[in-house]
């Protein structure tokens, strides 16, 4: 069973930089094609899909991040990350990683899958990130 440890969130003014890094343990070796991804959800809004990293290395974002986000692994450590510049008050959410057993995924598909589940496998509990002045 896969585990998904977020950490990284904290509070930082508009404008302001955070890296939000996912440890996943207990992979088993046959499961070296998960995609993964980032999620968040704002207090009294629903949960959407951020940015993806396929098991080929290639990522996808949402239009409101792009240009803003990075998503990165490090295969060494099996550590997700990501990384948000030039971050603005409605980026402010509970962030959470999330793993799918599949090569590649496609953010329009992620979506129309809806909540709960998005149709991911594995999910952390998520680490908070406020946008404040």
């Amino acid at each position: 069973q896969v585990q998904l440890v977020e950490s990284g969130g904290g509070s930082v003014q508009p404008g302001g930089s955070l890296t939000l890094s996912c440890l996943a343990t207990d992979i088993p070796y046959r499961e070296y094609s998960l995609s993964m991804l980032w999620f968040r959800q704002a207090p009294g809004k629903e949960r959407e899909v951020v940015a993806a990293l396929n098991s080929d290395g290639t990522t996808q974002y949402v239009d409101s991040v792009k240009d803003r986000f990075t998503v990165s692994k490090d295969k060494s450590t099996d550590t997700l990350y990501l990384r948000m510049n030039n971050l603005r008050p409605e980026d402010s959410a509970m962030y959470y990683c999330a793993a799918v057993h599949s090569h590649s995924v496609n953010l329009g598909a992620i979506r129309a899958l809806g909540a709960p589940n998005f149709g991911m496998d594995y999910w952390g509990e998520g680490t908070e990130v406020t946008i404040s002045s």
